[in-house]
């Protein structure tokens, strides 16, 4: 799914730019599938590919009040926040759901001092629960995908709960030449690769290395934090300087940790 050399065309392009296109994107994908097709399992554990379009409008309006509402009142458990909303909205046809998706392509909604990239990071990762279990192909241009690598390897935002999932791992994308980490090995296309950070089982049976286990163990084995610890994430977050830019790096592959 990398993009072939035209993709490297997009250089420079604002991650926000990204952001407002993935979600029209998103938008003509899910406006143009049936209803049988809607019904299908995503690769997000229990969600439906409705289940899925539905989540992607839930933060598009007033989106860090409801951030610090899940703090507030789940104990900054997003996972169970993240079900309730999705819940409730995917109580909505397909055709509001694009219709807002569409609306609000040009949302600024970000998680706090966490700049654009996590959210890109979302709509990719997202993209791929929908395509890969209904066979759709797509030609997703490579810089996006560096911005999710590079995001997930190296600082993830709270929200995506990676813990130390990829402590001791080399992972290399075949593809592109990516590589981060030093260690037992996972490699396959940067697709797949993304998956299986992103905790996706389906990615096990497309990657390979000595690493695989190991990363396929963490991922299944996953406890989820404590109170504790699950406040202290977006804390430490809060804490950190923030970004100086909300712009899309300049091009080049991820450099060998």
């Amino acid at each position: 799914m990398p993009a072939t050399a035209a993709a490297n065309t997009l250089t420079g392009m604002r991650v926000f730019d990204m952001i407002v296109d993935e979600r029209r994107r998103a938008a003509d994908l899910f406006d143009g599938l049936t209803a049988d097709q809607l019904r299908q399992p995503s690769l997000c554990a229990g969600w439906t590919v409705h289940d899925v379009a539905a989540h992607l409008i839930t933060y598009l309006r007033f989106g860090q009040l409801k951030i610090y509402t899940a703090i507030v009142t789940t104990g900054a458990d997003f996972d169970r926040f993240n079900v309730l909303l999705t819940r409730r909205a995917a109580r909505l046809p397909i055709e509001e759901i694009v219709a807002r998706l569409r609306r609000n392509s040009a949302s600024r909604t970000t998680i706090p001092r966490s700049g654009y990239d996590p959210v890109l990071t979302d709509l990719l990762l997202h993209d791929l629960d929908v395509r890969v279990p209904l066979g759709l192909d797509r030609d997703t241009p490579e810089q996006r995908l560096r911005v999710a690598f590079r995001h997930l390897t190296e600082q993830p935002s709270p929200g995506y709960a990676l813990g130390d999932r990829l402590r001791g791992l080399r992972l290399e994308a075949t593809d592109t030449g990516w590589v981060h980490g030093t260690g037992p090995a996972v490699r396959g296309r940067a697709d797949a690769l993304l998956l299986g950070i992103g905790g996706r089982p389906w990615a096990f049976d497309h990657l390979a290395g000595d690493g695989v286990p190991l990363l396929r163990a963490r991922v299944l084995g996953r406890i989820r934090p404590g109170l504790v610890g699950r406040l202290m994430a977006p804390l430490r977050v809060l804490a950190s300087p923030p970004p100086r830019e909300r712009r899309s790096r300049e091009a080049g592959a991820p450099g060998a940790a």
